[in-house]
């Protein structure tokens, strides 16, 4: 099921000049702001999302910038993982509004913070970029797929390919937050694959894999492994919200 397009009039308007004249409103102060990107003012993002150093790997705070102990130990599958801030107040209640409550107004502004700190990380250039699939089941029943609405804007902001269709959902799979962390991976074992008809397109691919939040990271070591395994020359893991502890 494709990600639900824009109405072709709303597309140009979006695209035009005039989107950046929108009234708005931030959602966490609810202060007046300008441009359909602009659901998070200036004054909260350089409140709530102040740079951070991080390990570049696995995205987790750090003192230095500097890789982790536990990925220089056992680095996970993907090159680089960049996250856009940490998951608390005030983006774990708006991530949670875009992913259950039909807030899809944010996907636009939490896709330009993430596109903003993929800049400054200084990450290689990527051919293409793809969201965690939800499972048809789990589509049906919430009616779209954040992380596709974050990849897709992401997408247009660096000028790279959108690619809802590379990467399928084979099986549905409990919460991964209701599970304890040490069943976490066994959880997602197996519910990736490739889109055989992408193979070709995919094969020596540089890909940025996208999800609103990063946990553990065993679903994307899952679906970074089955990229890689399918001809993938390189993932990286793109994520709106890290939480603080791996």
């Amino acid at each position: 099921m494709p990600v639900p397009a824009h109405p072709s009039w709303l597309s140009r308007l979006a695209t035009s000049g005039a989107s950046a004249r929108w009234p708005n409103r931030c959602a966490v102060c609810h202060a007046h702001t300008q441009g359909r990107d602009a659901r998070v003012c200036r004054e909260c993002v350089a409140r709530f999302a102040s740079p951070r150093l991080r390990c570049p790997r696995c995205a987790l705070a750090l003192g230095s910038a500097a890789a982790c102990g536990a990925c220089l130990r056992n680095p996970p599958p993907w090159l680089h993982a960049v996250t856009a801030c940490d998951y608390g107040y005030p983006w774990d209640g708006l991530l949670v509004a875009l992913k259950f409550h039909d807030a899809l107004d944010l996907a636009p502004t939490l896709a330009m913070q993430l596109a903003e700190q993929v800049r400054k990380a200084g990450v290689s250039a990527v051919d293409a970029v793809l969201p965690v699939p939800l499972s048809a089941a789990r589509l049906r029943e919430r009616g779209y797929n954040q992380a596709a609405l974050l990849a897709r804007a992401l997408a247009a902001r660096l000028g790279t390919s959108f690619q809802p269709a590379w990467l399928l959902r084979l099986r549905d799979t409990p919460h991964q937050i209701a599970l304890p962390r040490e069943r976490r991976a066994t959880n997602v074992r197996g519910a990736f694959a490739a889109e055989p008809l992408a193979l070709a397109a995919l094969r020596g691919r540089r890909i940025a894999l996208v999800d609103d939040v990063m946990t553990t990271g065993s679903t994307l070591d899952e679906a970074s492994r089955v990229l890689l395994a399918a001809g993938a020359a390189e993932v990286q893991v793109w994520v709106v919200a890290r939480t603080p502890e791996d």
